[in-house]
């Protein structure tokens, strides 16, 4: 199954689910190509942007995941551009 190149943009809202995220994103860390976190503390929230190199149902399965976490939204945007495994 070939990789896609995808870029989840997450907004949390509730600090409560800070852990949990982070655990997420911890479990799925070989397909993590980088991220970024910025705390914006004016409006309470955190905004993170998480690069990814994963075949699609990994994908799927992690942005369903943070999903349904309390307070967390999340978007995703896709490459056009495949990748090889590995």
């Amino acid at each position: 199954m070939d990789n896609r190149v995808a870029l989840m943009a997450i907004i949390v809202e509730e600090r409560g689910s800070v852990k949990e995220l982070n655990d997420l994103l911890h479990e799925y860390g070989d397909y993590v190509v980088g991220r970024m976190g910025i705390p914006y503390h004016k409006r309470g929230i955190s905004i993170l942007s998480v690069a990814l190199d994963a075949p699609n149902n990994v994908i799927s399965s992690l942005s369903g995941k943070i999903g349904k976490l309390s307070g967390v939204s999340i978007k995703i945007a896709y490459s056009n551009v495949g990748s090889n495994n590995g």
